[in-house]
């Protein structure tokens, strides 16, 4: 793995959340999950009640992750690019997992899990000029000035 992947999978582990994202009837759709990285891939946790995981399982989905409303300190976002595959996590993955929602929609929560093993990586990162301590960057910086970088 490269450094810049090392990276992604560090800072995915740093927010329980994200969004799956592929196709369903030959139109995109993006659903959230509850994640967890373990052995070098990402673990989702979705409701089967909803239908999603037949249109990921088998096929090449994106996995996306960020902490855009943490505040202007150290933004990023992460996408991992995979083969999703359902499956039956561990004890010690159910536990790394959590307690599960009671309800989803109205409906009782019925978990499933899929397993995403990443072929592509990519980690965006975006930063604010510098300001004076205790002031709030994205009140003062214009758009034009906060720079976006791509790392793939």
């Amino acid at each position: 793995m490269s450094a810049e992947e090392i990276r992604a999978i560090e800072l995915l582990r740093r927010v329980s959340y994200g969004r799956v994202a592929t196709s369903m009837r030959a139109m995109p759709f993006v659903a959230p999950a509850r994640h967890i990285v373990t052995e070098g891939c990402v673990l989702i946790r979705m409701h089967r009640g909803l239908g999603y995981h037949r249109a990921c399982n088998g096929s090449v989905v994106a996995y996306g992750a960020d902490n855009l409303s943490a505040g202007p300190e150290e933004l990023w976002s992460v996408q991992f690019t995979g083969t999703a595959r359902t499956v039956e996590p561990t004890a010690e993955q159910l536990a790394a997992f959590g307690t599960t929602p009671d309800t989803v929609d109205g409906e009782p929560y019925d978990p499933v899990y899929l397993r995403i093993d990443p072929q592509f990586v990519t980690l965006h990162t975006i930063d604010y000029p510098h300001t004076a301590a205790g002031s709030d960057p994205s009140a003062t910086a214009d758009p034009a000035e906060r720079q976006l970088h791509h790392v793939a």
